[in-house]
């Protein structure tokens, strides 16, 4: 599936998401700035469509951090934890597809969840797998309450 990205003022990104990237870790550490990158989806259930936004989250040590975003909707009926673990495929798919760019610049990545870790919340279902399909894949975890990228910059999105 081929992702549409945009930065948060709506200019969309022509390029490959990987170049745009490389590009914007050139930019940032060239004007001294040290990168963190944390990548999180959320989705929003609207009769039977399934909206979903992914967010690639640049964070500048003590500098404040800009994002990349990527809105996608399909017509379909999931269950919550069907929901839930498509939204971190969606996120661990672009933290794959990115992984060795950032190794390269040495910058850390996280992959974030819109998962509760609080069993009184309806998306705990899907946390033992989330987490699971994400450490397996050798990325970084965050889960609801330090899960930003997911909760709050692309729950914002959808």
């Amino acid at each position: 599936m081929e992702m549409k990205w945009r930065k948060l003022n709506g200019e969309k990104i022509v390029v490959d998401i990987k170049e745009a990237v490389e590009k914007t870790l050139q930019r940032e550490q060239a004007a001294g700035h040290r990168l963190k990158v944390c990548i999180g989806s959320d989705s929003q259930v609207r009769s039977t469509v399934v909206e979903y936004a992914t967010v690639i989250v640049f964070l500048r040590e003590k500098k404040g951090g800009f994002m990349f975003i990527s809105n996608y909707r399909e017509e379909r009926t999931l269950g919550i934890r069907e929901r839930m673990i498509s939204e971190v495929a969606r996120s661990v798919d672009v933290a794959y597809r990115l992984c060795d760019l950032l190794d390269k610049y040495n910058v850390e990545l996280e992959v974030h969840a819109d998962i509760n870790t609080d069993p009184h919340f309806e998306s705990n279902v899907a946390l033992r797998e989330a987490m699971g399909y994400i450490l397996g894949m050798g990325f970084v975890f965050k889960a609801k309450p330090d899960a930003f990228a997911s909760s709050s910059c692309a729950d914002k999105m959808v």
